[in-house]
């Protein structure tokens, strides 16, 4: 949809394989992806790895960064700071060191490095500031309609607290986050603005971001789809006039082998090059004298 993206933002709660990731984005243009962490992922994995290079942004396959806590970044002549982490409302019902873990919590020490690297253009969390200015993710935390307990909210509002420390001081011209589940945006009296994003599969869980203006645009879940369904066919086209060249009957009418189709599979999404299959269809199509 936006062929001149060549990076993208992750806003936490990441659990998708890198590897596959790579796959989904071998014909794009994008060259990065930068994950700022959030409270679900598994932190007694991430927090050695963090650790054995802090301060420095991770790299766990060809496209996909974890951001330490936090990192300065330069994109498009724009100055970005990523603060990671949130509070599990839902620890409750979460095993400690299975599927929840202590190290998700923004530290005061997370908050006086932020804020020791001066001021940002954009800030991306998974967490969002306290006194938020969008009034649907307000709304949510007035009511509770979740019925999370008390001690959890106070661990929330503590996190926000933290955050929002951060944002007052960097003072950046937009802050998103995720975590909420809510895709609304907001503005200050003084302008900042602040965008919440939704979870995945829901409207306004991914926007494309202008760096020279600072400016979203959300497309809808609808056109993604769509957008997908017109890659999807046109890969499928693809695959069957590349598995129509790499078949040696193709001119006697026969249609591609389905090992034909595989190898075109595996070419239009970048599992194989073309001298690889070309390889393996020379070995598939050459008798061993030894065994005829």
């Amino acid at each position: 949809m936006a062929p001149n993206v060549t990076t993208l933002l992750h806003l936490g709660d990441w659990w998708m394989p890198p590897e596959e990731v790579d796959d989904a984005f071998v014909e794009t243009a994008i060259d990065r992806i930068l994950v700022t962490l959030g409270n679900h992922e598994p932190w007694g994995e991430l927090t050695p790895l963090l650790s054995e290079h802090p301060g420095c942004a991770v790299r766990v396959s060809k496209l996909v960064w974890f951001l330490p806590r936090p990192a300065r970044l330069t994109i498009g002549g724009r100055r970005v700071l990523s603060l990671g982490g949130a509070a599990s409302v839902d620890r409750q019902s979460r095993t400690e060191g299975r599927t929840w873990w202590p190290d998700e919590a923004i530290t005061d020490e997370h908050v006086a490095a932020a804020i020791a690297g001066g001021p940002a253009d954009l800030m991306l969390t998974h967490e969002g500031p306290a006194d938020t200015p969008i009034r649907r993710v307000r709304e949510i935390l007035r009511t509770n309609p979740h019925r999370f307990p008390a001690t959890a909210l106070e661990l929330s509002a503590a996190s926000r607290s933290r955050i929002a420390k951060v944002w007052n001081a960097v003072r950046p011209e937009l802050l998103t986050h995720g975590h909420m589940h809510v895709a609304a945006g907001g503005k200050t009296d003084d302008g900042r603005r602040v965008a919440s994003l939704g979870r995945d599969a829901q409207e306004g869980n991914l926007a494309i971001l202008d760096m020279k203006a600072l400016k979203m645009t959300t497309p809808s879940l609808a056109v993604i789809r769509g957008m997908a369904e017109q890659a999807d066919v046109a890969r499928d086209w693809r695959a069957r006039r590349v598995a129509e060249s790499l078949h040696d009957a193709t001119l006697d009418g026969l249609k591609p082998t389905s090992a034909a189709l595989r190898d075109a599979q595996d070419y239009i999404e970048g599992r194989r090059t073309l001298e690889e299959i070309l390889e393996d269809v020379r070995r598939r199509h050459t008798r061993n004298p030894a065994h005829e």
